[in-house]
């Protein structure tokens, strides 16, 4: 009678209150029926084991699917069967773990939270009547990708591999490319319904010991039922929520991540998502790419200026077009204006609305394209901005010069593709204010968003500093570049640890 009023107390806990403060209790068929209960599920497996007297003495739970079967049969299954007479006593599951099972890792537990949690990442449980604790037996294998070069991240130059969607496995390539005892790891739990594990990766002696204090506190003030992805963390824990810009970084290659790490930045994992997160957030490493650092100074440098022209391009040639062929056309030589004026003698709408629907075409195009499979989306981008661009041209709806305008705008924006989101919102308002005040409204456009970009912070660290103070140690990462033996120090704003490198002796070969 006393036995039947406990497993009904239990189960109500189980099912009212959670599981938060459920114990294994020392009686085996209680422990399996309340498994029963908080998995009604075809695809948990419980194993139980008629061992002496004619009732089960020890059980086995885990997930089908999520297990190495082999583990299972060769490590657990055949030791527990063929090893004789099993210990007995206070410390029996101790003694089963650690000379019966044959596995590399185990834990023991008394809390069904912990238990429930490991089942669900593909760890096997093991109970054992008469122990008020089980087992937790690591025999994890569920199918992964395998790593490769991130698509959304290739390099001419440099390492080829790319984060996967086990923590674990991208934990590990962090630890091999940064072989030293100051890489710390912190874990944490996030989500209560998936219980999502994340890892706060940074070398202790060099990071920004504020700003890792202020992640630990954001993310510890999560409180969600489930994170899928990083972009979760991203937006639970980033300043300037409705900022278009980000302050939090983004990658998918263990490479830039540890180029990260050195610079005294943080870095979060988050099992599931082959994304790492990197904050620090500077603006200026939107124009910023891994093989930067793999090919010679010069090219980069180079290339980075590019990308910087190619933002600015991209947000203001719309605007700056409509601001002085509609308002301070004595801004243009006389045969250029003659000509803009002459192909816009046929076209019935007027230039802003023009340059409006033209960029909203390509958007649509691009996403589009985007959204397709890749061959078809490629044809589908290239092959319809032609047709309508030529056919609108044709039809007298749209002129020439606005064509350009577009087409330079799309190819522009190619160039920084972690401002692709900004980009197109800017974009429009630059162009708006340009098509109501003219030139005076294009650089008031302009200077918001100038504005808006000094004022950011990431973490307490300025995403852009414009002080006025150019030391030459402070820029050799920015518009350029500089050779590898003149960047002795990091970032004066991530780290207090300056001093990156010895300075190389030798003749100078300048």
């Amino acid at each position: 009678m006393f036995r039947k009023k406990r497993d009904v107390s239990r189960e109500a806990e189980a099912f009212n209150k959670g599981i938060q403060d459920l114990k294994v209790s020392s009686d085996l068929s209680e422990n399996i029926a309340l498994m029963k209960k908080l998995f009604e599920n075809v695809d948990i497996m419980r194993y139980r084991f008629v061992l002496e007297d004619g009732r089960p003495d020890i059980a086995i739970v885990f997930s089908d699917g999520m297990v190495s079967s082999s583990i299972i049969n060769d490590s657990i299954l055949r030791p527990l069967m063929q090893g004789g007479k099993l210990p007995k006593g206070p410390d029996r599951m101790k003694q089963l773990t650690g000379a019966v099972v044959e596995i590399n890792e185990s834990e023991l537990t008394g809390e069904f939270s912990k238990i429930v949690g490991a089942v669900s990442y593909g760890d096997t449980i093991l109970f054992a009547d008469g122990c008020s604790e089980a087992a937790i037996l690591n025999t994890k294998s569920f199918p992964l990708r395998s790593v490769a070069e991130p698509d959304s991240e290739k390099n001419l130059s440099g390492p080829r591999e790319g984060f996967n969607e086990s923590i674990m496995q991208n934990i590990s390539m962090l630890r091999r490319r940064a072989r030293t005892p100051d890489l710390k790891i912190r874990s944490l739990t996030l989500g209560k319904r998936t219980q999502t594990s994340v890892m706060v990766c940074y070398l202790g002696q060099v990071v920004h010991q504020g700003a890792l204090k202020e992640v630990m506190e954001r993310l510890s003030k999560i409180d969600i039922d489930g994170v899928l992805d990083s972009n979760y963390v991203t937006e639970l824990i980033r300043e300037h929520r409705f900022s278009l810009f980000r302050t939090v970084g983004y990658t998918e290659r263990p490479d830039v991540v540890v180029g990260r790490l050195l610079e005294g930045r943080i870095a979060i994992l988050v099992d599931g998502t082959p994304t790492a997160l990197t904050l620090p957030y500077l603006f200026v490493e939107n124009f910023q790419a891994s093989e930067d650092y793999y090919l010679s100074f010069y090219y980069t440098s180079f290339s980075r200026i590019l990308r910087m022209l190619g933002f600015f391009m991209t947000i203001a040639v719309p605007g700056a077009y409509i601001a002085i062929g509609s308002f301070q056309t004595e801004m243009l030589p006389t045969s250029l204006l003659i000509n803009i004026t002459a192909e816009r003698q046929s076209v019935p709408l007027p230039a802003a609305v023009e340059a409006f629907v033209m960029l909203i075409t390509f958007d649509i195009l691009r996403e589009t394209g985007v959204r397709m499979p890749t061959n078809i989306g490629q044809a589908l981008s290239i092959v319809g901005a032609l047709v309508i661009g030529q056919a609108a041209v044709a039809a007298k709806l749209v002129a020439a010069p606005m064509i350009i305008v577009v087409a330079i705008t799309g190819i522009t924006n190619l160039l920084v593709p972690k401002l692709n989101a900004p980009v197109i919102y800017i974009r429009l308002f630059v162009l708006v204010l340009s098509s109501m005040f003219g030139f005076f409204g294009f650089t008031m456009a302009l200077s918001v968003v100038l504005i808006h970009l000094i004022s950011m912070t990431s973490f307490g660290v300025p995403s852009l500093t414009l002080d006025g103070d150019l030391k030459m140690g402070r820029v050799k990462d920015v518009a350029v570049r500089a050779p590898w033996w003149d960047m002795i120090t990091r970032p004066e704003l991530l780290s207090k640890n300056h001093t990156r490198m010895k300075p190389p002796e030798g003749p100078d070969n300048a």
